[in-house]
């Protein structure tokens, strides 16, 4: 009795509580697992720090491109001693040479023979940094893949050409002022006494230079590698200087070689530039009896033009033993 009234006094709580079984029926609720499309929600909803600048170089400006590519072919240029000669000297010395050895004047005119081919070999000297040495240089790029690698480069395309334009503007430049100041220093050349005539040297040496260099552009579809670059370009120079009236009176040449000479740029080029040198008087033994200006700058304009379709539709930016 006793032990049964003890018993009683035990809360009914206590006694009623069950003791919690190890394997409860009642599953253990699973640690949240995380999925690819939580873990990437949770990077979006993140604050997103800058992000840091991609590693692809972008495409340059068109003119920062250009400036940079003209420095380099300044800078080529006159580190090349072969261009230096050809291009440069080549012209200086034959004015040297052949004015000392010319004498005479012109039959039928009181004009010293050596002002006629001071003005031709100015012409021609344009026309050898314009024609000759652009299509030599961009033989030699073509065929040692330069022009290739710069075409796939984040360069401008035509920050290429430009880059040509403005090498051949300098050296022109300063071919021209080169034989101004020989044939002024050693043959006594009259300079050009009228605002006339210095426009007419000037707008005749742009287009002589503008119709060569894109002819010379062209004609390096002809080349095919740089070894072979000089003994194709200058036979068809030396041809043209002979019967443009370079070294020769124009109007002594054959008829048959003036009306080959009147189809190419540089018979125009010397025509206009012995307007600007030699005096009024001359224009009569010219072949239309005048210096012919307007028509000096139409073909030369449309010798741009040509130019300019040509260097377009045959201009290559790979070479056949580029690959």
């Amino acid at each position: 009795m006793t032990t049964e009234r003890h018993l009683a006094d035990i809360p009914t709580e206590t006694a009623a509580a069950p003791a919690t079984p190890v394997n409860s029926a009642t599953p253990a609720t699973p640690a949240p697992s995380v999925t690819p499309a939580v873990r990437a929600a949770s990077f979006t909803a993140a604050p997103s720090a800058p992000s840091a600048p991609s590693a692809r170089p972008g495409r340059p400006g068109i003119w920062r491109a250009s400036v940079a590519r003209s420095k380099v072919e300044l800078k080529s240029f006159f580190r090349n001693r072969q261009s230096l000669i050809f291009t440069l000297a080549l012209p200086i010395m034959l004015l040297v040479v052949l004015g000392s050895i010319f004498s005479g004047t012109v039959q039928g005119t009181t004009v010293d023979f050596k002002q006629v081919f001071i003005a031709g070999i100015i012409a021609s000297g344009v026309m050898s940094v314009s024609f000759t040495g652009l299509a030599i240089n961009i033989a030699i790029e073509r065929d040692t893949g330069t022009i290739r690698r710069l075409a796939c480069s984040p360069m401008p395309k035509s920050a290429y050409f430009i880059g040509k334009i403005v090498r051949v503007a300098v050296t022109g430049v300063i071919e021209t002022v080169i034989l101004l100041g020989v044939a002024l220093a050693l043959f006594k050349l009259p300079l050009p006494g009228t605002l006339t005539a210095w426009l007419t040297l000037l707008w005749v040496l742009f287009l002589g230079a503008v119709a060569c260099s894109l002819l010379a552009i062209a004609f390096t579809a002809l080349i095919p590698n740089s070894r072979s670059a000089s003994a194709i370009v200058t036979p068809p120079f030396l041809v043209l200087q002979f019967i443009s009236g370079v070294f020769f009176p124009f109007n002594q040449l054959p008829l048959w070689m003036q009306n080959t000479a009147a189809l190419f740029p540089l018979k125009w080029m010397t025509q206009g530039l012995r307007s600007v040198f030699l005096p009024e008087a001359f224009a009569r033994v010219e072949p239309a009896g005048s210096w012919e200006l307007d028509r000096v700058a139409l073909v030369l304009g449309a010798w741009c033009l040509a130019g300019l379709l040509l260097s377009v539709l045959t201009f290559s930016w790979r070479g056949p033993n580029v690959r």
